[in-house]
């Protein structure tokens, strides 16, 4: 994506598009702003995997919905680090405890991890065409991120696929979050939108289909990825810019955008950020009428812009 300098003159110079010499250096840049950029708090820098296959995480994480993050950056085009990826996952599930433990000591005991939808970011300056294919096939939720740098301040990200991804967790995995628990025995629940749309009056569940097709238009097929959890269902383009909780009598949503960013000139928004509430976002919006679905489709995408 070309890339322009305006000067006073109103004439425009081109920034010189490189990658970066080091990808450590890319790493640190990542590590230092991950809340920022995907949502995600930082566990550790280069973590250490054991057993057959031993190896390293580039960088772990707990995104803001407690999910497992686990960040890998491609070097060279030929690098199979999807599969290489998918193998930290597949470990992580199995070694919940490792997990947890490294979690604990780097945000504190009061955490909670969500095993349902872990997820895989690839970060590289290119892919080659296999690379989407094979991820579009393997139907787990991989987010591939290709990056630019511009000159020496600019850095250029772009989300070129995301899907979520579910698993089924294995009762003998499940691993307790605080400190004084025992183990427990007991399966992980998985959520899916029927959960959420179950016993709700047809006009709701109207609503919630025509709000779901205008937020998932708001960037191509695979950009804007859609997790059911327990309590609501969020919307992610590298980090959460919305949240839906459906129901009886309305849409309750949440939104990820500073009220002095949001432009509201209808003030359906409130700001809830001293308040308790569900969700990642402090705007709350309701909607009780689908007159109303359009204008806060607006609302919706001022928050997903804050993504880009």
């Amino acid at each position: 994506m070309p890339l322009f300098n305006i000067d006073a003159d109103n004439r425009v110079q081109r920034f010189r598009a490189t990658a970066y010499e080091l990808e450590k250096t890319l790493q640190q840049i990542i590590q230092q702003n991950l809340e920022e950029i995907f949502g995600v708090h930082l566990v550790a820098s280069e973590f250490s995997v054991r057993g057959e296959q031993p190896g390293r995480i580039d960088t772990l994480g707990l995104d803001h919905e407690g999910a497992p993050t686990v960040i890998e950056y491609k070097r060279d085009k030929n690098d199979s680090v999807i599969n290489q990826g998918l193998y930290y996952i597949n470990w992580l599930l199995e070694h919940r405890g490792d997990f947890v433990v490294a979690a604990r000591e780097a945000l504190g005991n009061n955490i909670d991890v969500n095993w349902s939808h872990p997820r895989l970011i690839i970060i590289a300056q290119n892919y080659v065409h296999w690379d989407t294919y094979a991820v579009k096939r393997m139907g787990e939720g991989i987010e591939l991120w290709e990056y630019m740098r511009y000159g020496d301040n600019l850095l250029y990200l772009n989300q070129v696929y995301g899907q979520q991804r579910s698993v089924i967790a294995k009762p003998s995995a499940v691993v307790p979050l605080k400190e004084t628990d025992a183990v427990d025995t007991l399966p992980e629940a998985i959520y899916t939108l029927e959960d959420h749309l179950n016993g709700k009056p047809e006009a709701i569940k109207q609503m919630f289909a025509q709000l779901q097709q205008g937020v998932l238009a708001l960037a191509a097929q695979g950009e804007i990825i859609e997790t059911p959890n327990k309590l609501y269902v969020s919307y992610r383009h590298g980090k959460n810019f919305c949240e839906v909780q459906v129901m009886t009598r309305a849409l309750k949503l949440h939104l990820d955008i500073s009220a002095q960013y949001l432009n509201d000139p209808e003030r359906m928004s409130r700001d809830v950020s001293s308040v308790g509430h569900w969700g990642t976002g402090d705007i709350e919006v309701r909607i009780t009428d689908p007159n109303e679905i359009e204008y806060v489709l607006n609302l919706i995408e001022q928050s997903y812009r804050m993504t880009l």
